[in-house]
């Protein structure tokens, strides 16, 4: 191999997916390579036969369950905000072509034992169970103050600067109670602990107006969309557009040792004896595992059930979230379940995952408040994996690495990632004012 590229990529996880149709995109000359004989990493979907392989140790599942190609399980299950950010890098990157959507019908809040659907506007306020009379009129005050919110609108601040005031500030002036923040600040502005409530109230607006329009969007019972057939649809469309735009895929590379030169820079990767030359290097964790630290660990469960999950009005996709003060943890639990309707199970039957930060080496009893609420399962399967996040200096060895996927059942975090990653190989902030309407979702 002669040629030198721009940028070779390792893994094809879904943000090494992107990176490379976006990098592919902006002219750049890209390879792609992966160990696994599979797209998709460690956010790939799998079928029951290979479900079943991983974590039972055989490849005879139950013939009950149905046919094995039916079944598309995410490992790294979530959920699309439908204006959010991943939208925008959609369509500006033109992927929309090779992907159909649909909306998720519910979105729910834990909230005292009880699962409530999540209120997003003054009206909903105004209907929701979670709150009493008297809290509902304060809601819906704060609620029309979020929806009014304009940045370059001064007379809409109500005289409060939201780059300085904090969130708890904020929510302060209005006199809502700790039950009402805690849906607010996790189910709504999905922050993942309480950290933001100390933190400048603007980041929790924008959330909030987000999550407002994007329940707009497709007038459905959740903001959010999903791909028919997982996931595991996403990182093989975005190979797609790189390989339409010159990227060059090699699948099945063992091994994939990134060499450095004399300054300790990477300047290429090495696979069964042969070198591609290139300039820059881009990866998930476990291909630079000495350039990474351990964060965290995610616990895991992933059921197969023959109905929705109870008190979700029969959604056949939805996202609970468990708010960490709910549990009296540390991090929020998040339920995320799918079904046939969107072509990840056969008919009659729906996957359910619970996922959380561990905080303990017990994932089967840390994950019981959330198991409890699936009711009962046809199948049960628990795993932990550990989050890794990069502690290299990309200026000084040319290697840029992506963090692990966290617990949350919704990609707000992992596209942050990837817009950070793709400025700091290219040096140019991402243009995602795009014209949202680009995308649809299927209907029924």
């Amino acid at each position: 191999m002669d040629e030198e590229y721009d940028v070779i990529v390792l893994g094809t996880g879904l943000k090494e997916c992107i990176l490379s149709g976006l990098l592919s995109v902006d002219g750049l000359k890209v390879l792609h390579m992966d160990r696994n004989d599979y797209y998709g990493g460690e956010s790939t979907s799998l079928n029951l036969i290979q479900l079943w392989k991983r974590f039972r140790g055989s490849d005879k599942p139950p013939a009950h369950l149905g046919a094995s190609r039916d079944y598309n399980v995410d490992m790294i299950p979530k959920y699309i905000m439908a204006n959010g950010e991943l939208v925008r890098v959609l369509i500006h990157t033109d992927v929309t072509k090779y992907l159909y959507f649909k909306a998720v019908d519910g979105s729910f809040v834990y909230n005292k034992g009880k699962v409530h659907k999540v209120p997003a506007t003054d009206m909903e306020a105004l209907k929701s169970p979670l709150m009493g009379i008297f809290e509902k009129r304060r809601a819906r005050k704060f609620f029309i103050y979020v929806q009014d919110y304009n940045e370059s609108e001064p007379k809409t601040h109500e005289g409060m600067d939201l780059t300085k005031v904090t969130t708890r500030q904020l929510i302060a002036k209005y006199g809502l109670d700790d039950n009402t923040v805690d849906f607010i600040g996790h189910a709504l502005a999905l922050h993942r602990d309480d950290r933001y409530l100390d933190e400048p109230a603007l980041d929790t607006v924008k959330r909030m107006k987000l999550y407002a329009e994007s329940l707009l969007r497709f007038a459905g019972g959740s903001p959010y969309i999903y791909p028919l057939y997982g996931l595991g649809e996403l990182p093989q469309a975005f190979a797609r557009l790189s390989a339409v735009y010159g990227g060059t895929y090699m699948l099945n590379k063992p091994e994939c040792k990134v060499e450095f030169d004399g300054d300790g820079k990477a300047c290429g990767v090495t696979s069964e004896g042969e070198t591609a030359k290139c300039k820059k290097v881009v990866c998930d964790p476990s291909y630079l595992p000495d350039k990474v630290k351990k964060v965290g660990k995610v616990a895991r469960a992933i059921a197969i059930m023959s109905h929705p999950i109870p008190s979700t009005n029969d959604s056949h996709s939805v996202q609970v979230i468990l708010p960490q003060k709910q549990l009296g943890r540390k991090s929020d639990m998040y339920l995320f379940c799918c079904s046939y309707s969107h072509n990840v199970a056969p008919k009659g039957k729906f996957i359910a995952f619970v996922s959380t930060e561990a905080e303990t080496d017990n994932p089967e009893t840390e994950l019981k408040p959330g198991i409890d609420l699936l009711g009962p399962v046809d199948e049960i399967f628990f795993e932990t994996y550990d989050r890794y996040e990069p502690v290299n200096e990309p200026g000084q060895d040319n290697c840029f690495i992506s963090t692990s996927y966290d617990a949350t059942t919704h990609f707000e975090s992992t596209v942050v990632d990837v817009l950070n990653l793709y400025t700091s190989i290219t040096g140019k902030v991402l243009d995602l004012n795009v014209d949202l309407s680009a995308a649809s979702a299927a209907e029924e």
